[in-house]
């Protein structure tokens, strides 16, 4: 019970990755509040989170209700101790195309869910932060790699990555700890959203085939790595990445 009593936000946390961390920081005895656009989910991780956890629709690319994520939390429970900046990804109904086919209205799309959101989540959430707080914002290891159609995605990544570094040293006065976590291939429900639906587990085996550790990551094991970085036990870490990727950064298989 590493994190007992603790408070923590997940953004994004109904789904996929960001439940996956919500689900460990549970387990470690976290609890606090997960968001999300899609209330069917929300419901749905809420009810498996059990009452420690409540679920907020929220749009985080939208000022207003970023704010109230962090009144309705405060209010429940206190100052908040855990921010995971996790809400991101793909823009639904807006396909990653290369240069040529990149409109201005999609690339501040992907900007505003993977950027701009994220660096205004932090602002708005540190009037309700403890001092000594962490926040671990999720990168990706796109971010060090190109993949056809992942550029700007993999730019507003790189951003997130940098933004530990930054944002670190503006609230050291505060001993708030800010850290990136950049998860690899994930096996999630988002390759539905990214390839035709029969072409699913050929995209997956692709991943597979370049992973060192030969599969994908799971949600969980990015809960663990996340559990790590909020609890004492990364009290020296400050203003870094850890990729949890299975060895696909840094690591070049040679076929």
């Amino acid at each position: 019970m590493k994190l007992k009593n603790k408070v923590a936000i997940v953004t994004g946390g109904n789904s996929g990755i960001g439940f996956g961390i919500a689900e460990a920081l549970m387990n470690e005895g976290a609890v606090g509040a997960i968001t999300g656009r899609n209330q069917a989910t929300l419901d749905s991780s809420g009810k498996e989170l059990g009452s420690g956890f409540i679920s907020i629709k929220a749009d985080v690319t939208n000022l207003e209700e970023l704010e109230n994520i962090f009144s309705k939390t405060a209010d429940k429970f206190g100052k908040i101790d855990i921010l995971v900046v996790n809400a991101g990804g793909i823009v639904d109904g807006v396909p990653m195309p290369g240069i040529d086919e990149v409109t201005e209205e999609s690339y501040d799309r992907y900007m505003n869910l993977n950027l701009k959101s994220a660096y205004f989540t932090v602002k708005k959430a540190l009037p309700h932060l403890n001092d000594g707080a962490s926040i671990i914002l999720i990168g990706s290891s796109a971010a060090h790699r190109a993949a056809p159609g992942m550029t700007i995605y993999a730019a507003a990544k790189a951003a997130v990555i940098s933004l530990a570094k930054g944002l670190s040293l503006d609230l050291l006065s505060r001993k708030i700890r800010v850290n990136a976590l950049s998860p690899g291939s994930i096996d999630t429900p988002v390759f539905g959203k990214i390839v035709p639906e029969d072409k699913v587990d050929f995209v997956k085996h692709l991943w597979i085939d370049i992973t060192p550790v030969g599969r994908q990551g799971t949600p969980s094991d990015i809960g663990k790595a996340a559990v790590f970085l909020a609890s004492d036990d990364s009290a020296f870490i400050v203003g870094t990445e850890i990729l949890s990727d299975g060895g696909l950064t840094n690591i070049s298989l040679m076929k």
